[in-house]
C-alpha cells in the first residue's frame, strides 16, 4: 500500500509534463503562425477614375492608356460622344511592394501628373491583424491649357496638390469596399466657380461577378461646393475584365477628366440629365525585375 502513495505522484507528474509539453507545442505553433495578408481587394489600380488600394509589386511596371469620348446624348451627329476622344496615358512602377511611383499625361486640358502611393497598413488575419488595408496618395499636376487667357502667368500658378487616403476593406471574395478622403489645392482657379482648397469623400464598390469578371462603381461627394458652382459631383460604373496580364475596363461616368484635379473638382455633366460618357481603361503589366521570396 505505501506504493500507491508514489505512483499517484508518479501519474500526476507525467500528466502535468504532458501536459506542459502540449501546452508549448501549442505556443510554439502559436508563434509560428505568420499574418494572411488579403489580396486581389480590387482588380486594377483604379476602380473607375479614382485610384483603389492596389498598387504594382516590387520592379513591376504597369502601362495605362485611359479614353473619354463625349457624352452620350449628344446624338448621332457626334456619334453619340465617340467624335469627342479624350485620352491619358501613363506609368505606375512598384519601388518596393509596399512603395509606387506613377506618372501620365491627359490630353483633357493638357495635363501632367505625377505621384505617390503608399501602402501603410494591409488588412490580414492572425496575429496583429488589420481589419482594413491604408494607402496612402500624393500627387502633383500641371495644367498646360489656359482655359482663360492671360489668368496664369507661371506654370505654377497651374498647378494642384492632391492628398487623399484610400480606406479598403475585402469584406467576401466578392465584395470590396473603399472610402477616399480627399483634399486638393489649386494655385489659381476662377474663384466664380471653384475655391483654391477643396474637400471631398470618395466612395468605391466592387462585386466579384465571375473569375474574370467584376462590376465596380464610384462616386465623389464635394464637401465645400461654392454656391451655383457649375460642376457636379463624380459619378461612374464600370466591368473589369482581366485577361491574364490585361485588366479591360468599361465605364460609364460623367466626367471626361481622368485624374483627381479634373473628375474631383471639374465634373461638368450630369449623370442622371444624360451627361453620360463611354469610356475604357486598359493596362499592361510588365515584370522588370526578378521577384525575391
Amino acid at each position: 500500500m505505501k506504493s500507491a502513495p508514489l505512483l499517484f505522484v508518479l501519474l500526476i507528474t507525467s500528466s502535468l509534463a504532458a501536459f506542459g509539453q502540449d501546452l508549448l507545442a501549442e505556443l510554439q505553433q502559436e508563434e509560428k503562425k505568420e499574418k494572411d495578408y488579403t489580396i486581389a481587394t480590387f482588380k486594377g489600380t483604379r476602380i473607375i477614375n479614382g485610384h483603389s488600394v492596389e498598387m504594382k509589386g516590387a520592379g513591376e511596371l504597369e502601362f495605362i492608356i485611359s479614353h473619354r469620348f463625349g457624352t452620350i446624348n449628344s446624338g448621332s451627329y457626334n456619334l453619340f460622344g465617340l467624335d469627342q476622344a479624350y485620352i491619358r496615358i501613363g506609368l505606375e512602377y512598384g519601388i518596393t511592394d509596399r512603395l509606387g511611383v506613377g506618372i501620365g499625361r491627359s490630353s483633357f486640358n493638357k495635363i501632367y501628373d505625377a505621384y505617390l502611393k503608399y501602402k501603410v497598413i494591409r488588412q490580414s488575419t492572425g496575429p496583429g491583424s488589420s481589419p482594413v488595408t491604408v494607402t496612402a496618395f500624393g500627387s502633383i499636376n500641371i495644367q498646360d491649357f489656359e482655359q482663360t487667357p492671360g489668368t496664369y502667368s507661371t506654370y505654377m500658378d497651374r498647378a494642384s496638390y492632391i492628398g487623399q487616403l484610400l480606406i479598403a476593406r475585402k469584406f467576401s471574395p466578392k465584395i470590396s469596399l473603399q472610402l477616399t478622403p480627399t483634399f486638393i489645392h489649386t494655385n489659381v482657379v476662377d474663384q466664380s466657380k471653384l475655391t483654391n482648397d477643396q474637400l471631398a469623400m470618395g466612395f468605391g464598390a466592387r462585386y466579384k461577378l465571375t473569375k474574370s469578371l467584376a462590376i465596380n462603381a464610384e462616386y465623389f461627394y464635394r464637401v465645400n461646393p461654392i454656391a451655383n458652382t457649375p460642376y457636379y459631383n463624380s459619378l461612374g460604373v464600370g466591368l473589369d475584365i482581366e485577361t491574364g496580364g490585361h485588366v479591360f475596363q468599361l465605364v460609364l461616368s460623367n466626367t471626361q477628366g481622368m485624374i483627381e484635379r479634373t473628375f474631383v473638382t471639374e465634373t461638368a455633366d450630369n449623370f442622371f440629365d444624360g451627361g453620360i460618357h463611354f469610356g475604357f481603361n486598359i493596362t499592361r503589366a510588365f515584370q522588370l525585375k526578378k521577384k525575391t521570396k
